[in-house]
Parts: C-alpha cells; structure tokens; sequence
C-alpha cells in the first residue's frame, strides 16, 4: 500500500470554528478509517494565524506565511495508507470540512529507501 497525504484547507481561518457536533462528525470520520486500519499519522491540527508563519526562499526572502502563494489556510492533515491515489480521494470525500466550504489536497508520499 501507499501512502497519501490529506490536507485540509479553509479560505478563511474565521471558517475553523467548528461546533462541538462538527467536531464530533470530523471524529466519527476519522474513526472509520482508524478502523480499517489505514490511517498512519494523525498529523497535527495547524491553526496558523496571519503574522504566525514565515517562508524563507532560497534567495534569502523572506515573506508572511503560505498565504500570499496559496490563499488559503492548512488547517491541518492525516496521512493514510490506500492502494491507489483514487481510494485516497474516495477517503477524503466522507469529510465533513465541505460542509463549511473547505476543500482537501491529497497527494501521495513519496518515501525514499
């Protein structure tokens, strides 16, 4: 199996203020895949802030945060174990971060021997 990355993304950092019911559902939809034995890394929940993240470039500049290259907030991310990048997909698809107009990125992991 390969593993994939499922990183979660919000237009607006205002958006991650899930309700307790919210919370609970992400939970639920991270149970069932802990339950079949495919989830790797729970990762960690990232609530970047603006002035709370800075990228270096390797000209030495130095900008605010992903924002002005991404317009968009991670909020966080797992990584799981699925045959194809497709089943991966279909796994991100239960999220309830769609519910509140965010969108998931998944992108296998690319391991080096």
């Amino acid at each position: 199996m390969k593993e994939f990355a499922l990183i979660f993304r919000l237009k607006d950092i205002a958006d991650f203020k899930p309700s307790p019911e919210q919370m609970q559902e992400r939970m639920n939809w991270l149970g069932s895949i802990a339950a079949q034995n495919k989830l790797v890394d729970k990762g960690n929940t990232l609530l970047p802030m603006p002035g709370s993240a800075k990228t270096v470039k390797a000209d030495q500049v130095v900008t605010d945060g992903p924002y002005t290259e991404i317009k968009e907030f991670i909020t966080g991310y797992i990584v799981v174990k699925a045959d194809t990048i497709d089943e991966a997909v279909e796994m991100a698809k239960g999220n309830p971060i769609f519910k509140i107009g965010g969108n998931i990125e998944v992108r296998e992991v690319l391991k080096r021997d």
